[in-house]
């Protein structure tokens, strides 16, 4: 008989950092810019990425001083894993937290941490750094139907309104 994987058996509280931190499927995707229509609180996905995020390895340069370097890095907790509205819909921080199991290609399962970027999940190649771009709203993208080969649903709540009217 084999014994369940932690993640399947442990609630987000109670993982150790190792088991925490190995959550973390490397697709870089939570340190891309959003952008919120105020008028109607929907989010919009750029593919501009923190300066600090390696576009090569989808991980941050720089992770033990990221809310010193970046102040509005967001700290992902148990407690707010499965409020964060804006992190990826495959997220297993979030997918855990709502009660769902990992997709196929996360490296806890696969056992391969290239899995996530061989099925095209993570930013990889799709991502370019803040100190290349002027304005955010030119790099808006629509990647809702970028996981249908991973066997993941699509994201949600990344459309931006392109018909609004401009006041």
């Amino acid at each position: 008989m084999t014994e369940e994987p932690f993640w399947k058996t442990k609630p987000l509280a109670d993982m150790d950092t190792q088991e925490w931190e190995s959550l973390c499927d490397g697709c870089g995707q939570c340190c891309l810019y959003k952008l919120e229509d105020e008028d109607n609180d929907e989010m919009a996905l750029t593919n501009v990425s923190c300066r600090y995020l390696d576009l090569g390895a989808c991980r941050c340069t720089d992770y033990e001083n990221r809310n010193t370097n970046v102040p509005d890095c967001v700290q992902l907790t148990p407690e707010n894993a499965g409020a964060l509205n804006w992190m990826p819909q495959t997220c297993a921080y979030r997918l855990l937290a709502e009660g769902k199991n990992l997709y196929w290609w996360h490296p806890l399962v696969s056992g391969n941490p290239n899995s996530v970027h061989e099925a095209g999940i993570s930013v990889r190649g799709k991502a370019i750094s803040e100190d290349r771009v002027d304005d955010l709203e030119d790099h808006i993208v629509d990647w809702l139907n970028q996981q249908k080969r991973s066997g993941a649903p699509p994201l949600k709540g990344a459309r931006w309104p392109r018909n609004k009217a401009k006041t």
